[in-house]
């Protein structure tokens, strides 16, 4: 009898790692639409402070953790240039940053500069074409990376 009451508990634990397991994968956007529209920007001018890397998107996490380890209040920013699906991972090109603010930075430049990154201001968009996905964990990076490529190819050959 103290055998089965063991294997009852095994497979409740085996079980009960398997949901949770589950539900983080879940939260981090697993089934979480990714949505693409296109319009004004939601920003203007921008300065942001960005490292430029060639290589599979997955690495892409380094820099997002570098990033906020200077400033941990600012929002981040990745550019994504090429199409994982039709690009070799290790010709992909990839700018992740920081935003340092909308309009004038000169405050934060010299911060950011001290450790390695790069500053460029884009000038104020008329018109975007712009994909949300949560980040509600590191496990969303490697979901959005494989997940908004798509959806951008759609939406543009749709919209036109």
């Amino acid at each position: 009898m103290a055998d089965w009451v063991l294997l009852g508990l095994i497979a409740a634990l085996v079980v009960l790692l398997l949901l949770t397991i589950f539900g983080f994968v879940v939260y981090s956007g697993l089934f979480t639409e990714v949505v693409v529209s296109a319009g004004s920007p939601p920003v203007g001018n921008i300065t942001l402070a960005y490292k430029f890397r060639v290589g599979p998107y997955g690495e892409s996490g380094q820099l997002f953790t570098d990033g906020c380890s200077i400033s941990s209040k600012l929002y981040s920013i990745g550019v994504y240039y090429d199409n994982p699906h039709t690009v070799s991972p290790e010709k992909c090109r990839f700018a992740i940053g920081r935003i340092l603010s909308e309009g004038d930075a000169k405050q934060q430049i010299k911060r950011f500069q001290k450790y390695g990154f790069k500053i460029f201001s884009f000038p104020a968009p008329s018109h975007v074409v712009m994909a949300t996905f949560p980040f509600t964990t590191p496990l969303s990076i490697h979901l959005a990376v494989n997940r908004v490529h798509p959806a951008l190819d759609t939406y543009i050959k749709v919209s036109k």
